[in-house]
This record gives structure tokens, C-alpha cells and sequence, in this order.
């Protein structure tokens, strides 16, 4: 069989993941973001799919299996064309037409939900297995982040929000069953709904050092979002009587907020940070209390913005003025101002005077600043009170393992689905998705189980469930007895694999336990002259000594104890 391992850890590699699945010969990369997956990763990578084929069938939904390549008329048609352009990869064929490759598939499912009529065909969940392309910029951690991936995406069409609270419930119970299955622990998290839209979205996050997203998490209730979502209680605020007007004063050389702080008697707190954003091409003021820090995804979700950047200065300039350090919203009617809610009725306040090396004090919010939206902007920091019960919040590093949305009406009106409900009126039923990356399953599976001498699996997903390792090849009796329990176990059902290789004893050891099969039976000159093998476990590397005779009962009972209760 085809394992290529490697004795040395690979230089680029950071997540024990990606070190692990490259050394024990699962993965190989092709291009960044674009790896092969080996004999030894796809037998993981169909355990993987049955257990989550299994849950999803459990809850009713029906597998479909539809298009990698999209016509672009409907990505323009849901407004996706524009709103998850720096992601999607575009072909043009020989005729000069342009297609997407799937970044994901809601507009291709509700094409096919046009020809639902009735409330008596709801609800329904349909789900697929089917590849992904996602134009990362950045791809890194092996099968963490990557530019093409399997996805189970799956989708529910209900006549109403009820219904559809229902059918994500349903598929958050699944998801569960489904991360406790395959060895993932996941803490559900509230979370945004970025480009996929809609109203709620829920994120099961495995608490993991190769993480790419921060969670706020309070160990007293529970409370968890990922920061993107996450708020937190405040302390309130005193603030004095103010001025009756602002006060201009020079600030020369200010720069920053601390340079304010430490020079002028401004703390932090006492600051309003003004920064200036282009929001779908429009110049807007985004205010902030001085020791707060922008979300930016909170900015997007609060505006809608489809694109979002910091302004450059140059365009800061010429719409205040001013170069940064030096501005604020007092007086300014011309630009949009949005302000985070922190702000909201604070008083003798300082901020820029939009002149540079100038700033104002005494400002009262309310009074003197035109705020058009006020909304939640600020990213909670560690230790912060929990919005619930007020104990210090923890900021974990998480790996994102699955995501699901309500996705409400988006894409049913966009492209006219519409049911007659039971009073004969037409309606359009309402959508949510749902969806698990296989391969980053994969990787996030050995993220949790490995130890210093390499990949753990569960039983659940391990490519083999047992090795067995004939310890001498070139002894006749040791070779004849090994072949003799491979058959046997092989006969019984049991997934198991020979090693047999003309190599020394360390170094078949040594890749059984860099590949991580649960259990090893090693046949070896010594042990046979007691008429015994040696059975080890790769979690525990607890080792018994086993007549030959009873090795087929031993590995079942060891197997049926390492996998615990049936799934159900």
C-alpha cells in the first residue's frame, strides 16, 4: 500500500495537523490550497462522510448531487456575483461565457426548488457531498484552510419561520451527534452571517491552537460567539457635566490615542476614535471610544456593505481636511457617521478637531455629533463581564468545524420560488443551509487526538482499525502466523492491514503509531515461542501479551470498548 512517511517533520508545516497527515503519508500538496489525497486519507475521508451520510438520513434529508460549475447568471441573480467576488474563481469557456466554480451551493438548489408548488411537498432537506473552490488568499494549516475541499452543504425549505426553526434544530442536534462521532469537541457558538445573509447562524467551534477564529466563551454560563458576534457588560460610565460648547486646543505631534493620553490628560476611555471607512464607495465615519477596537465584520453586518475598506489618507484629506490623529465627527453633516453603542449619551468627551495638530474637548455626544446608526461595532477582549452572568469572559482560539444559518427568504424571492400555502395564497418558503468541510473534518479530528509520536484516531474514522506487524518478515513462522491472523481478522470483518515489510521492527512500530491505527498485534520470533502475540493500544500504548489462539476475541472486545456506545 502506497504511505509514503517521513521521518523528519516538513519545514512549512505549523499545524500538528498538517505536520501529521504530510509525515504519515496521508496528504500531498500540489499547489497552495490544492492537496492529494493518499490511499490512508481516503479511506478517513469515507468514514468521515458515512458517519455524517448517517445523521443527515436520520433526520430526513435527501442526497442530491448537483453541479461543480455554475452559469454566472444566477450567482448575479442572488446578488452573490458581486458580494463574494474576492472568493470565487471564474472560467470563461471557448464560447466566451462565464461560469463560477461553486463557492457553495444555495443558488443552485433554490434553482431546482422552482419547481416546488404546494406546502404539502414541505418541508424538505436536501443535501449533497460535492467539491468546493474558494480563491483564499492565504491558504495555510494543510487541510485547514484551503482553495478546493469537500463540503456537505445541505439545505431546508419550510412554509415558515417556525418550520424553520424546527429544521435548524434539527440540524444543530445533527451536528452534534455528528462532531461527537467523529471525536470532535465543538462548543456552539452565536455567530455572523457574513455573505451568506440572513438572521441567525450558529458555529460549532473546536477550542484548538491551529485556530484561525476567536471565541468568547464565559466557563460560569456558557454564553459563547465567536467575536465576530460576541458582546459583553460594560461597567457603566460617569461622566461630568462636560462644556456648554467644544473647546479647540493644539495637540502637536498627536498621533495616536496614547500620544493623547499620556500628553493631554485623555485616557482611553475619555476618547472618541474617528475612523473613516469606503462602504460601498461611500466615505463614512466610524466612531469608537479610544481603548475599543473595530470589528470589522460587526461594520459589515451593521451596514450591509458588500465592500469595505479603510479610506486611504489621501481620501481622508480631502472629505475632513485633516490626516488621521487629528479628526472627528463634530459638525460634520456632509458623511454618513455611525457609532458604536459604547458611545451612546457620553459627555466631556475628546476627539479631533479636523484640523491637524488640533483637538476639541467637552464634547458631548448626543449634543453635538449627528450619529445616523448607532450599533454593537466594538470586539470584546478577555476578561470583559459575560453579557449574561457577568463573570470574566475567555477568548479561545477555535477551529470554525461546521456552520449552519437561517437563511430566511434571500434566495427564494430572489429567484421567485413560491409554494401555495394552505389558504390557496402563494408564498415563498423560507431557507436555511447547513455545512461540515470533510477534509478540514479530517484534519480538526487529528488537531484533537495526537501525541508526540503522531496521528490518534478514533476507531470511528480510522483508516484500519488494526495493524498487524510481523516484527521479523524474513522468520518463516513469524510471516506464516502473521498472514494467518490477518486472514483471519480480515475474514471476521474487521479493517486490517499487514505490515509485512522487509524493514526493521523500530521502524514499522514507528509508522504504525505515526499513522495512528487504534490497535497493533505484533508478531514477533520471541513471543511466538510462548505461543503469544502482542497486542498494543495507540491511545493508551498499554501492550498485553494475547495467545494467538484468542487474538480475533480479544480485538473485537478491545474495539467494541474503544468505540463506547453505539452512536444514536
Amino acid at each position: 500500500m502506497h504511505i509514503p512517511t517521513l521521518r523528519e517533520d516538513p519545514a512549512d508545516a505549523g499545524a500538528p495537523s498538517h505536520r501529521l497527515l504530510l509525515r504519515a503519508g496521508y496528504i500531498r500538496q500540489l499547489t497552495a490550497g490544492h492537496y492529494s489525497l493518499l490511499p490512508l486519507a481516503v479511506r478517513v475521508r469515507a468514514k468521515v462522510i458515512g458517519i455524517i451520510r448517517q445523521e443527515m438520513d436520520r433526520i430526513g434529508a435527501q442526497e442530491m448531487l448537483l453541479p461543480v460549475m455554475h452559469p454566472a447568471e444566477i450567482w448575479q441573480r442572488s446578488g452573490r456575483w458581486d458580494t463574494m467576488a474576492d472568493v470565487v474563481f471564474r472560467v470563461t469557456d471557448h464560447k466566451g461565457t462565464v461560469n463560477v466554480l461553486a463557492v457553495t451551493h444555495e443558488e443552485a438548489f433554490t434553482v431546482l426548488a422552482q419547481e416546488l408548488n404546494s406546502h404539502k411537498q414541505l418541508p424538505l432537506a436536501w443535501y449533497q457531498f460535492q467539491t468546493k473552490f474558494r480563491d483564499e488568499p492565504r491558504p495555510r494549516a494543510g487541510l485547514l484552510r484551503v482553495r478546493e475541499f469537500t463540503m456537505k452543504d445541505s439545505y431546508s425549505f419550510d412554509l415558515d419561520a417556525a418550520g424553520l426553526d424546527m429544521s435548524f434544530d434539527r440540524h444543530r442536534a445533527a451536528y452534534l451527534r455528528i462532531f461527537g462521532r467523529l471525536g470532535i469537541s465543538v462548543i456552539p457558538v452565536e455567530a455572523s452571517s457574513g455573505a451568506m445573509g440572513g438572521s441567525d447562524s450558529t458555529e460549532f467551534m473546536c477550542p484548538s491552537e491551529a485556530g484561525e477564529d476567536l471565541v468568547a466563551h464565559c466557563p460560569g454560563c456558557d454564553y459563547a460567539a465567536n467575536v465576530e458576534k460576541a458582546t459583553s457588560a460594560l461597567a457603566e460610565v460617569a461622566d461630568g457635566p462636560g462644556l456648554p460648547v467644544p473647546e479647540r486646543f493644539g495637540t502637536p505631534g498627536v498621533r495616536t490615542i496614547e500620544d493623547l493620553a499620556t500628553g493631554y490628560d485623555a485616557p482611553a476611555g475619555r476618547q472618541i476614535k474617528t475612523l473613516v471607512y469606503l462602504l460601498d464607495g461611500k466615505l463614512t465615519l466610524v466612531l469608537m471610544r479610544g481603548d475599543h477596537v473595530l470589528n470589522e465584520q460587526k461594520l459589515a453586518d451593521a451596514t450591509a456593505a458588500a465592500a469595505l475598506r479603510p479610506a486611504q489618507p489621501e481620501e481622508i484629506r480631502d472629505a475632513l481636511g485633516a490626516l488621521p490623529g487629528s479628526l472627528g465627527a463634530v459638525g460634520v453633516t456632509h458623511l454618513p457617521v455611525i457609532a458604536d453603542e459604547a458611545l451612546r449619551g457620553r459627555r466631556d468627551m475628546v476627539t479631533g478637531a479636523n484640523i491637524d495638530d488640533a483637538h476639541l474637548r467637552g464634547v458631548d455626544v448626543g449634543r453635538d455629533i449627528s450619529v445616523g446608526t448607532w450599533a454593537d461595532l466594538r470586539e470584546v477582549a478577555a476578561g470583559e463581564p459575560c453579557p449574561r452572568c457577568g463573570q470574566p469572559l475567555e477568548l479561545l482560539p477555535a477551529i470554525e468545524a461546521g456552520h449552519i444559518f437561517k437563511l430566511g427568504h434571500k434566495f427564494t424571492k430572489a429567484f421567485g420560488v413560491t409554494v401555495l400555502d394552505a389558504d390557496g395564497q402563494r408564498v415563498h418558503p423560507v431557507m436555511g443551509c447547513y455545512g461540515i468541510g470533510v477534509e478540514r473534518a479530517m484534519a480538526t479530528i487529528v488537531e484533537c487526538h495526537h501525541d508526540d509520536r503522531g496521528i490518534v484516531w478514533p476507531v470511528s474514522v480510522a483508516p484500519f482499525s488494526v495493524v498487524v506487524t510481523v516484527a521479523q518478515s524474513e522468520d518463516a513462522e513469524s510471516a506464516a502466523v502473521g498472514e494467518s491472523l490477518y486472514e483471519e481478522l480480515a475474514a471476521a470483518g474487521i479493517e486490517v492491514i499487514i505490515d509485512d515489510r522487509s524493514e526493521r521492527a523500530g521502524v514499522k512500530f514507528r509508522d504504525a503509531e505515526l499513522t495512528g491505527i487504534p490497535l497493533r498485534v505484533t508478531v514477533g520470533k520471541r513471543g511466538l515461542a510462548d505461543g503469544v502475540v502482542e497486542v498494543t493500544e495507540r491511545a493508551t500504548g498499554d501492550t498485553v501479551r494475547v495467545a494467538t489462539g484468542n487474538v480475533l476475541l480479544h480485538v473485537r472486545d478491545a474495539l467494541a470498548a474503544a468505540r463506547g456506545p453505539a452512536a444514536g
